[in-house]
């Protein structure tokens, strides 16, 4: 059973390190404000690119990607949290998006 935390999308500090592990083509369509793309297919090979002195916040989609994403940083000793309800509920809850290649 995994042990990390999960957030909703307004509970994620304006200033986090927040990752969406959805694939680029996904992730150009549109995506959180200040979000980093790094794909959860990538993730094992890319990982060192994350802060490890921050918070990490990850999101997908709907939840489902971020939770494995949180499940496989836990195992490699990596603290993150996940977003509940993903880049859907965050456009959902009215925080800035950006669309397009942007």
């Amino acid at each position: 059973m995994s042990n990390f935390e999960s957030v909703l999308p307004n509970e994620v500090p304006e200033d986090a390190q927040l990752i969406d592990v959805r694939e680029a083509d996904e992730f150009a369509q549109w995506h959180a404000k200040g979000a980093t793309n790094l794909p959860l297919t990538e993730l094992q090979t890319r990982y060192g690119e994350l802060d490890l002195d921050r918070d990490i916040y990850v999101i997908c989609l709907s939840g489902g990607r971020s939770a494995r994403a949180c499940q496989w940083l836990e195992m490699n000793g990596i603290d993150s949290i996940n977003v509940s309800n993903g880049s859907a509920g965050w456009r959902d809850a009215g925080l800035p998006i950006v669309e397009g290649d942007s």
